[in-house]
């Protein structure tokens, strides 16, 4: 074969890690009510540290305190979840999911480090708030996933990629910029982090995981 003949080669891409983004319609209403609560909510205390830097957190009692807004977000959630879940034969399924919630609250400087929820099937990102980051890349505050692959194709050839769709991240990390009313949804087990916000506004997102109940047992 000439050196300089084109390959003429079958690729396919197996093991995809599947990320939904769903655009809530009209959120403007919800986005303000959940603004209020989740601001309202961090005045009475410091909340937790888990993976923030810096910021407030919630506890993951979400649902108790959110009201109807909460409880509109977390049955979208819910919905979304369902139309992205099957069996192994490719067919729908009737779900029933069990959520847990909570909001996160990042101001100038602060961020997430990588973390997974384990124990969900589902995990969701809901961004109430982007801090004008849609608008301006420059204010930093992206979601970032690891690939979950590996780092060994950087660490052999950092300078190099695979030629396909997909490939040029392999063995690092991409980017998600958040925009108000986005719900994101992932694999549990996919390592995720926040890069650290650089504007001067405030950045509202809510966390949210998705397990399927167990089957009812059967009467016998």
């Amino acid at each position: 074969m000439p050196n300089d003949a084109t390959v003429q080669a079958s690729v396919s891409s197996r093991f995809g890690t599947p990320i939904v983004e769903f655009d809530i319609p009209d959120p403007a209403d919800l986005n303000a009510e959940l603004k209020r609560v989740v601001l309202e909510k961090e005045k009475e205390g410091p909340g937790r540290q888990h993976s923030n830097l810096g910021g407030w957190q919630s506890g993951d009692d979400f649902e108790r305190w959110s009201g109807s807004a909460g409880r509109a977000l977390i049955e979208t959630a819910k919905s979304v979840a369902g139309q992205m879940t099957g069996d192994r034969m490719g067919r729908p399924v009737e779900l029933r999911w069990l959520t847990n919630a909570w909001a996160n609250v990042n101001r100038g400087g602060h961020g997430n480090e990588f973390h997974t929820h384990p124990g969900a099937f589902w995990s969701a990102s809901y961004y109430v708030e982007d801090g004008g980051i849609a608008d301006n890349p420059a204010l930093g505050g992206e979601f970032e996933i690891q690939d979950p692959r590996g780092v060994a194709p950087a660490m052999l050839a950092p300078h190099l990629a695979f030629a396909m769709p997909g490939g040029a991240s392999a063995g690092a990390s991409e980017l998600i910029r958040p925009r108000p009313g986005l719900l994101l949804m992932f694999p549990f087990w996919l390592s995720h982090a926040v890069r650290p916000y650089k504007g001067n506004d405030v950045r509202i997102s809510i966390a949210i995981n998705l397990t399927p109940a167990p089957p009812a047992a059967r009467t016998p």
